[in-house]
C-alpha cells in the first residue's frame, strides 16, 4: 500500500514538474521568435540611433557625416534631419534584425546622406 501512494505522489509531482518545463520551454520559444527591430526617422538624434543600434542588436554603431564614412564623426545630439545631405529624401527606417549589415549600411546613406559603420556585433 505504501508503495502504491509513493507511486501515485510522485507520479504527481513529476507531471507538476513537466508542465512546468513545457510551459518555461514554450516561452522561450515564443520569446525566440520575436524578431528584434527598431525605426529611425529625421527626428532620431544620432545618439538614440547608436544606443538603439546597440540595445537591439548588441553592436557597436560608427555615425559619419558623409556618405563614404570619411571625415568626421556626426555630433551625438544632432538629429538626421540636420545632418542629413543636400538632396538626400530622408524617411523612416524600419531596421530589422534579418537585414543584412551592408544594405543597413547602403539605406541609411540613401535615406539620409550620412555614413554608419557596424564596428563589432
Amino acid at each position: 500500500m505504501e508503495f502504491v501512494e509513493s507511486s501515485l505522489n510522485w507520479r504527481k509531482n513529476f507531471t507538476k514538474l513537466n508542465k512546468k518545463l513545457t510551459n518555461t520551454f514554450l516561452l522561450t520559444i515564443k520569446n525566440l521568435n520575436v524578431m528584434a527591430e527598431f525605426t529611425l526617422n529625421g527626428r532620431t538624434k544620432v545618439k538614440t540611433l547608436k544606443a538603439n543600434f546597440k540595445e537591439t542588436f548588441g553592436g557597436t554603431l560608427r555615425v559619419y557625416k558623409s556618405a563614404t564614412c570619411k571625415g568626421a564623426f556626426a555630433d551625438d545630439d544632432a538629429t538626421l534631419a540636420s545632418i542629413r545631405a543636400e538632396g538626400a529624401k530622408g524617411g523612416d527606417l524600419v531596421v530589422k534584425g534579418n537585414m543584412q549589415v551592408g544594405n543597413f549600411e547602403k539605406k541609411v546613406a540613401e535615406l539620409y546622406g550620412i555614413g554608419v559603420q557596424v564596428a563589432n556585433a
